[in-house]
């Protein structure tokens, strides 16, 4: 194998890493954002979400669990990137990692919020003066906390992904029309960052958070699966490399618009 084979050979096994990553992510944000709190959290209910959690308290610390792996498949995630797409724009790819490992320790620190829940639910010698309704406050209070960390951090899942989306429309062996949705995205997360910041009720109430980020949702669906089957446009199938000539020889645009989220 001569030196460009080896490298080719190198950089889809890193993107074959980079998807697996990727899809780990999901499965753990699945997981510890939408399916715990929806079994056991009820909104302005706060005697509910007590028993909810007190008899699923395994449920509960396999969310936080969940929540700790994410963040390390993220870790992994944005090294194998930077290995990936360094070569294509060596500033973006730092800055991009940066992000990233920035977000990190701040969602660390959010998680703790969920944790003191736990706290509260065992009543510990010290909360034996607290009534029942009071630790019911005080844990709907640590949850809302978490929520609005949530908030937060979602700010920095939008700013990685412009340098991301960039890398990848550059890079020559990754889809471009991904990297521009990824691109797309990053004004997506500001969007529901700003919104949920300055006018929740209404931003809320006005249903546009689905339509504001169905770019981000296709473009990290996208290039996940991507990563994760393809590799790069080298190791294309050939059923996609006939729809790629069929493609060059039509002035049609052929770029999907399927909705995954």
């Amino acid at each position: 194998m001569n030196d460009e084979g080896i490298m080719n050979h190198s950089r889809k096994k890193t993107a074959r890493l980079a998807g697996w990553s990727y899809f780990a992510i999901a499965i753990f944000a699945i997981i510890s954002l939408m399916y715990v709190p929806d079994k056991l959290i009820v909104s302005e209910d706060a005697d509910t979400t007590f028993n909810n959690i007190q008899k699923s308290q395994s449920l509960y610390r396999f969310g936080i669990l969940s929540s700790v792996l994410y963040q390390l498949a993220y870790i992994a995630l944005v090294l194998l990137l930077y290995q990936l797409l360094k070569p294509v724009h060596k500033t973006y790819a730092v800055i991009m990692l940066v992000l990233v490992l920035v977000s990190v320790p701040v969602s660390f620190v959010n998680i703790q919020h969920k944790v003191e829940v736990l706290s509260l639910l065992n009543q510990p010698d010290y909360l034996q003066f607290l009534t029942k309704e009071q630790i019911q406050g005080q844990i709907m209070s640590a949850l809302a906390a978490y929520d609005q960390g949530i908030q937060l951090v979602q700010l920095f899942w939008g700013l990685w992904l412009f340098p991301f989306g960039y890398l990848v429309y550059r890079s020559g062996f990754l889809p471009k029309t991904l990297g521009l949705l990824l691109m797309l995205g990053c004004g997506s997360y500001l969007i529901e960052f700003s919104g949920t910041l300055l006018i929740p009720l209404s931003y809320e109430a006005s249903g546009l958070s689905s339509m504001v980020m169905l770019p981000a949702h296709f473009g990290e669906l996208g290039i996940c699966l991507w990563l994760l089957i393809m590799g790069d446009k080298k190791d294309s199938p050939p059923l996609l490399l006939l729809f790629k000539t069929k493609e060059s020889q039509s002035t049609f645009s052929p770029h999907s618009k399927q909705r995954y989220f």
